[in-house]
């Protein structure tokens, strides 16, 4: 194979005034550089939001650039990026999330300008599901699954005098002609995750994300030495909510059954935990999994394995909380499952997140796959028998679902707060948001609740995204600020607006 070197670029981050910029990080780049290693590839991870070592980070992460939106741009500047990108044949710029793809379509744009000859790919459900705008933007390949396959398929192709993507599976691309060829039916899911290269976190800016402070999870407290790393120990979901990517994979769509739960074996995630402590130097892990519970006694087993490993473990959005609660009697009643949650502080769990999404069981049965009956438990009874175990605990609330009556709004923030007088820590409520990807993005536009030419860059937690709904954009937005002014301490509020990027 011909030397050819890889470089997985984020964009500079880009963020609202009044929020705070936290890198990326996610484990994507990892887990593709470990797959390239398997064939002889390098590779090399460069965030542009934080740079590297050659890079001051004072002249740029805390001097935003204001963008023609109104949002505010944290990185380092366009000539630096064309400067690392000059060093490379292959450029790989993932778009998971919506709030990415301004960055995302810039950057590619701004490389294909200066570097035609380069081969630029992307994937993540928001690249997938806007593939046209990507290709528009200078994309010669975008994969439409998890890549670690595909990865080397296209390392393969592109040494070839005559690369032909036809040869690798899970994938879009153009023809000669400029049409656009729909590769995703060929190419195999891994389904054994102990397959999965070991990610390559030591190509990752550790130490830039350590000075700067900001994990996007957890509750951490003033003084702790942060040296973080993130870890998946399975992937999908038992579960298919309707404004999550996971609904639209679970039955196999272009990506394939990737939505389907499936797990590492206890084994990899230990040799995982250990290579994150010894070699990296990590001292929080982030369990970045979708339901870590999935299957519960393949968690405790898995958790007692983890114990006296002297690390702090925290879970970002895996535990749902039906796997925090057990039937009591043949009524279907819950109660808490006090085995389960020892355990978590055992292994060394601080912050549990609870996320009862709604107050209303109709709103859960509709949007949220109904997974938690909110009339067969108390979760009173659960929320204090977690405080018992001294967690921190928080709760996510969503409002303005597509049809919700204002009454029912009410209700869950009536909801919340008596969920927060049980002694809840932090307590968040999100503005309904859907996403590209997701079966709710596509219920919106059919409904009329968002403009088929909508902007991403609009989708903000704060704000009403939604036309036609119960109530004004300008009130629901109030109540969820009053919500969250009401429910949250002081302390945890100035610490967040401490966050805040500032202009240049």
């Amino acid at each position: 194979m011909k030397n050819i070197r890889f470089l997985f670029l984020y964009p500079p981050e880009q963020t609202w005034p009044g929020f705070p910029c936290k890198p990326n990080g996610s484990l994507a780049y990892p887990y593709l550089a470990g797959a390239l290693k398997q064939i002889g590839v390098e590779s090399y991870i460069y965030d542009a939001c934080v740079g590297n070592e050659d890079d001051e980070l004072d002249d740029f992460f805390h001097k935003s650039k204001k963008l023609p939106s109104g949002m505010l741009q944290t990185g380092v500047s366009d000539a630096r990026i064309l400067e690392i990108v000059s060093r490379f044949d292959a450029i790989g710029i993932t778009s998971i999330f919506s709030q990415q793809e301004t960055q995302v379509l810039r950057c590619a744009k701004l490389i294909k300008k200066s570097f035609p000859e380069k081969f630029l790919f992307s994937g993540g459900v928001n690249a997938r599901s806007r593939k046209d705008l990507f290709f528009e933007a200078g994309f010669d390949v975008i994969c439409t699954s998890e890549s670690e396959n595909t990865i080397k398929e296209l390392a393969r192709e592109i040494t070839k005098p005559q690369p032909n993507f036809n040869n690798v599976g899970k994938v879009y691309f153009k023809s000669k002609d400029g049409t656009v060829v729909n590769n995703t039916q060929s190419g195999e899911i891994i389904n054994n995750l102990d397959e999965l290269p070991i990610p390559l976190w030591e190509l990752l800016p550790n130490e830039r994300y350590w000075k700067i402070g900001r994990p996007h999870g957890g509750n951490i407290k003033p003084g702790t030495q942060l040296k973080y790393a993130s870890i998946m120990t399975s992937r999908g979901c038992p579960f298919s909510c309707s404004y999550c990517h996971i609904a639209e994979e679970i039955s196999g769509s272009e990506a394939g059954s990737i939505g389907r739960f499936r797990v590492k074996s206890d084994e990899r995630v230990i040799e995982e935990l250990n290579i994150l402590k010894n070699d990296i130097g990590a001292k929080q892990i982030y369990i970045e999994d979708d339901s870590i519970l999935g299957i519960k006694h393949r968690a405790v087993r898995l958790m007692k394995k983890m114990i006296g490993m002297g690390l702090d473990l925290m879970d970002v959005n895996g535990i749902n909380m039906i796997h925090l609660v057990k039937k009591s009697d043949t009524k279907g009643w819950m109660i808490p499952d006090e085995e389960i949650i020892e355990l978590l502080v055992e292994v060394g769990f601080t912050d549990i997140n609870l996320p009862f999404e709604s107050g209303n069981p109709r709103i859960i049965k509709k949007w949220c796959s109904n997974k938690l009956a909110l009339e067969r438990f108390d979760p009173k009874a659960l929320i204090t028998t977690i405080k018992k175990y001294k967690l921190n605990v928080t709760t996510n609330y969503m409002i303005g679902f597509p049809d919700e009556t204002k009454e029912e709004i009410n209700h869950t923030i009536e909801f919340a707060k008596e969920m927060h007088s049980c002694g809840i820590d932090v307590s968040n409520f999100f503005l309904v948001m859907p996403l590209p990807g997701t079966p709710m993005f596509d219920y919106c536009i059919e409904n009329n609740h968002l403009p088929k030419n909508f902007n991403p860059d609009n989708f903000q937690w704060t704000r009403a995204n939604l036309d036609n709904i119960a109530m004004e954009k300008r009130e629901l937005e109030v109540l969820r600020d009053e919500a969250w002014e009401g429910c949250n301490s002081e302390i945890f509020k100035q610490g967040r607006k401490g966050w805040v990027v500032k202009e240049k």
